[in-house]
């Protein structure tokens, strides 16, 4: 009798387990993409911001590091052709070198003959258009650095707001209820400071090669003007 109950106490126990491990085992994978997707609606501007983001990154990653390049051989070239009076070969050096520091040397050598601080302010004014150039479409940078992560705390205090009007319409405060409809929510938020990380990081990246060009060439200009005055 004794080994018939235990026998009875094993099996039910063995039955127990088995739906135990069914229940708490169900598959709970979810692929990268519908874990994103569960973000809700605002996931969508905050795509679009990171889309633009990269394209205005590229952009300008290739037009500023094309057009910063200078030619340590370009002033020498031309202080010898200034030496020797040939300033129309000086012109015809800078103008087929199609960079910023060559549109800049172009417009001291257009002015030669002038005054010294004309031809200077002449240069300097041509150095601020080619930074203007550069620096364009830079200002957007900055602004989807604070947008995005605003737009992702927008997106997760409106889900807050839902699930809490879902407790006060089903009276359902279940730890389970309020988790799952939070970390929904918060993957907007995750979403927009990432963009605005990038963004924010693009921005002082491109800035600093802007600043670097402009320290350059700034040293070329002086270098110019001595060079005039040298003739």
């Amino acid at each position: 009798m004794f080994t018939f109950l235990q026998l009875q106490t094993d099996t039910i126990a063995s039955a127990a387990s088995n739906v135990v491990i069914e229940k708490i085992a169900p598959n709970t994978e979810i692929s990268v993409l519908g874990f994103i997707l569960k973000g809700g609606f605002f996931l969508i501007p905050i795509a679009i911001l990171l889309f633009y983001t990269f394209y205005v990154i590229i952009e300008r990653y290739l037009y500023i590091t094309k057009a910063s390049k200078t030619d340590s051989k370009l002033i020498q070239e031309v202080g010898d052709k200034l030496n020797s009076g040939n300033i129309e070969m000086a012109r015809i050096i800078v103008e087929r070198n199609n960079t910023s520091a060559a549109n800049i040397l172009k417009e001291g050598v257009l002015v030669i003959g002038r005054p010294i601080a004309e031809i200077e302010s002449n240069m300097d004014r041509a150095a601020d258009i080619e930074i203007g150039e550069m620096e364009r479409r830079l200002g957007h940078l900055g602004l989807i650095a604070g947008i995005a992560p605003t737009l992702g705390f927008v997106g997760t205090i409106s889900g807050v707001i839902k699930i809490f009007y879902s407790i006060s319409v089903t009276e359902n405060i279940s730890i389970g209820n309020i988790s799952g409809g939070l970390y929904e929510k918060m993957i907007s938020s995750g979403a927009g400071l990432i963009v605005g990380i990038i963004a924010y990081s693009a921005y002082h990246i491109l800035n600093g090669k802007i600043d670097d060009f402009a320290l350059k060439i700034q040293k070329q200009i002086l270098e110019f003007v001595n060079i005039i005055q040298r003739a």
